[in-house]
């Protein structure tokens, strides 16, 4: 595919990489020479510079044969505009990044489309979402659903005293038959598990299941249970005031920042939580608000540094679950090992939205996951494609991908190296990164 990304920073750039190591014709502009001089340098892509909104920059990144255009500068009304633009140019399809609620809605989505933008990305409201989901479930590191949970991915941080450590993994499918372990993240790898992987302490496994079969991975992982009320998040961010727009009706929120300007803006905001001026990085400031009586902590400043160790004084005071916002990837694999529930990403989340829209022109039959070296995507199978031809086991699957599960019509099911695959099934593949364009070619 021809994909022409527009801006060059944390976001753009990160899926300018990726999208070029899976061996896709990658554009990326921008009008910083030096961002791209940097990226030009060490990755296989063309760059260009030149402004977002110019019809002629537009054009010489060749928009007129484009079949994704990706608009994620700063500023959501240059990337709306860009959108605009390049639609009428040709592009195929436009994605554009945003920063306002208000344009997710339902009602205004056929403005956009008039407007030439097929899909819009907001990784903070992303990023929100996924907060929700690992306070309602907070003994889970990755939670994947599919079709209202006839299938579920869930990721796992296995404990010293989780019943399957030191199993080996066909002794584990043998005698648990409602689970299919598609991947392993040990330390600074994520592995396509075979049967003689032995199952280690501090592994982040990805077990396929159903729903119904979601709670017996508490005993075998050793973990508990607990509910969450009372939350504490450390900087009034965009996510933080997202988050409090959705779920300050199911938690108790307060929200601490050391800008006391951005603590008069947030009563505004915020109506519904309490509002703290300190620094939440001072323990005897997380003392002083009561944190020890929180059930969950936070962290959102714009220091993957500062989140990651706030979260783990945190943990020292007691808290049960701690969310910590990291931007920075090099920094996830290693905060991952610490003792920190969850990670959140807004480049891998926007990623995930990007590969969702690359799987599928239907981005309503297509879901995908990014992690930081792997991705989860659901896929529904074309008739005729390759993995209809014979069962799994006879697929000859490159390496570095697994078909952890498939849905078919209303029901979710594992798969063995007998089952085969129908057309019009909706299929989860895991895959490590570089290897999507298989997956394509699979299922073309």
């Amino acid at each position: 595919m021809k994909i022409v990304i527009v801006g060059a920073g944390e976001v753009g750039s990160h899926l300018a990489k990726l999208l070029s190591r899976e061996e896709q014709d990658v554009m990326l502009v921008d009008d910083d020479a030096e961002r791209l001089a940097s990226i030009d340098a060490n990755y296989n892509l063309m760059t260009l510079r030149g402004s977002a909104i110019s019809f002629n920059t537009l054009r010489q990144a060749g928009v007129e044969k484009c079949d994704l255009f990706i608009a994620v500068t700063p500023d959501e009304t240059r990337n709306v505009t860009s959108c605009t633009i390049a639609k009428s140019i040709g592009a195929r399809k436009t994605v554009a990044r945003i920063d306002n609620y208000e344009f997710l809605d339902k009602n205004n989505r056929d403005f956009f489309t008039r407007q030439g933008v097929n899909a819009l990305i907001y990784p903070e409201y992303l990023a929100a979402q996924e907060i929700i989901t690992a306070l309602r479930r907070n003994w889970v590191r990755h939670w994947f659903e599919l079709h209202d949970g006839k299938l579920v991915i869930v990721g796992v941080k296995l404990r010293e005293n989780a019943r399957i450590v030191g199993m080996h993994l066909k002794d584990f499918a043998r005698t648990e038959h409602n689970f299919h372990v598609a991947a392993i993240k040990r330390r600074h790898e994520t592995i396509i598990p075979r049967g003689d992987d032995v199952l280690k302490p501090g592994d982040i496994l990805y077990f396929a299941t159903m729903r119904d079969h979601v709670s017996d991975l508490l005993d075998l992982c050793g973990k508990e249970e607990f509910r969450i009320r009372k939350v504490v998040i450390m900087g009034g961010s965009r996510i933080a005031i997202r988050l409090a727009h959705m779920a300050a009706d199911e938690f108790r929120i307060k929200i601490i920042d050391n800008d006391m300007a951005q603590c008069r803006r947030l009563p505004e905001k915020c109506p519904n939580c309490d509002i703290v001026y300190g620094d939440a990085r001072d323990i005897d400031v997380l003392r002083d608000e009561g944190v020890d009586e929180a059930d969950a902590f936070i962290a959102l400043s714009d220091s993957s540094e500062t989140n990651i160790l706030t979260c783990l004084t945190a943990k020292e005071l007691g808290i049960r679950k701690t969310v910590a916002e990291v931007e920075n990837l090099q920094f996830i694999s290693e905060a991952e090992g610490l003792n920190i529930g969850t990670i959140i990403n807004k480049k891998l989340l926007a990623s995930s939205k990007i590969f969702q829209i690359l799987l599928d022109t239907d981005v309503t039959s297509s879901k995908c996951l990014a992690l930081a070296d792997a991705e989860v995507a659901e896929i529904e199978v074309k008739p005729n494609s390759k993995v209809t031809r014979g069962p799994v086991k006879s697929l000859s699957l490159p390496y570095g991908m697994t078909i952890a599960g498939l849905i078919r019509g209303e029901t979710g099911m594992l798969v063995t190296g007998n089952t085969a695959i129908e057309a019009g099934d909706h299929v989860v593949v895991f895959c490590l990164s570089g290897a999507l364009h298989k997956i394509e070619r699979l299922f073309s």
